[in-house]
């Protein structure tokens, strides 16, 4: 038997040699002020789901974002919508998927469980959440496979719901409070794709609530803004899918510009499949009409893995970094796919003005 000096020197050895492995981990991301507190941000993961061979993919994003919820102060994980290509067909085209939508569905749900009960995932439904193939008719599988009581973690954050198109009470709109002892209340809003005019009362009551009358809001919806910076960012303005709704322009019109604590909008939707990064995001600043600037930014990267029929978006999301002057989200675009191994890991930052910046919310 070992003497209890030598056998403590050897556990210690140990503990020291286990604490400069995970030193080393190429995908350990860090916060710029461990103060800070971070939401992720996923664009749409269709491009993940609709093959087999891409999904392990996703499932490493969403693993990734399991293993950094202390690390990086997780509070919630935001998705742009398109959890699948299609939401009901058993009929596969093999030029576009190889996955009938149950085994979307059950691929997408799958990759989320590895959240489910440790952190918040708010999803904003997509076009191809909808009907058969892309929104001919309201039906979605959404609450079936994403119901409130899969995930613990949104007991004590969720506050208020809407019913969805088929009357059946769903997160697909839904509002969600988180609380911070510098940045103070903040209140997610999440709604459809291309929200009813009743959802928009909706969620324009809940903004105005004199409860949340000093959060700061947040609005997500799938479909929003085009690619581009400032003001060649545009609003969608017309949709030719089945479903009736309100467009990006509408949006604006019918909820945004008049609030008084909407302070940013993410949404999806839009890709180009030039492979070209610019093309693919978004993000534009405007005033409401009460002076306050209004951050609206269109993440979505499905097409930059080689195209539609890609891998699916290489990884890509976004840690949105809440700094401690209660004011400032600072924006880095990062993979783990490429951080997960030491010969890519110089490959996993996008560093472009449009792919790293500030946005500060007054």
């Amino acid at each position: 038997m070992l003497p209890m000096k030598k056998l403590s020197l050897i556990v210690l050895a140990l503990a020291i040699g286990v604490q400069l492995m995970a030193q080393k981990r190429a995908d350990r991301q860090e916060l710029s002020d461990p103060k800070s507190f971070s939401m992720i941000l996923l664009g749409d993961p269709q491009g993940y789901i609709k093959y087999d061979i891409n999904q392990p993919i996703f499932d490493l994003v969403t693993a990734w974002i399991a293993d950094n919820i202390d690390h990086l102060n997780i509070r919630a994980v935001l998705c742009t919508g398109d959890l699948v290509e299609q939401n009901e067909n058993i009929i596969r085209n093999r030029k576009m998927l190889n996955q009938t939508s149950r085994e979307m569905w059950v691929a997408v749900s799958n990759s989320f469980s590895r959240l489910d009960n440790k952190v918040p995932y708010i999803v904003s439904t997509g076009n191809h959440d909808y009907g058969y193939r892309n929104s001919e008719n309201p039906i979605t599988r959404f609450p079936e496979y994403f119901p409130f009581e899969r995930n613990s973690a949104w007991r004590d954050v969720a506050v208020d719901a809407f019913p969805n198109r088929n009357g059946i009470p769903s997160l697909e709109n839904a509002a969600f409070e988180f609380s911070d002892k510098v940045w103070g209340k903040i209140l997610v809003i999440t709604s459809e794709f291309l929200p009813r005019n009743e959802v928009l009362e909706w969620a324009k009551g809940v903004a105005n609530d004199p409860k949340y009358a000093g959060h700061k809001v947040i609005f997500m919806t799938h479909s929003y803004l085009r690619a581009g910076q400032g003001e060649d960012a545009i609003l969608v303005d017309s949709d030719n899918r089945g479903l009736p709704g309100n467009t990006g322009k509408h949006i604006w019109e019918k909820l945004l510009k008049d609030s008084k604590n909407i302070r940013m909008v993410i949404c999806g939707h839009i890709a180009n499949a030039n492979g070209e990064f610019a093309d693919n995001v978004g993000y534009r600043v405007d005033k409401s009409n009460h002076g306050t600037e209004i951050h609206q930014m269109m993440f979505n990267v499905q097409t930059l893995g080689g195209g539609y029929e890609g891998n699916g978006g290489d990884g890509w999301l976004r840690i949105l970094e809440f700094m401690p002057d209660g004011k400032t989200i600072a924006v880095r675009t990062y993979s783990p796919l490429f951080g997960i191994s030491p010969a890519t890991r110089h490959l996993a930052h996008r560093t472009a003005p449009y792919d790293r910046f500030e946005m500060v919310i007054e």
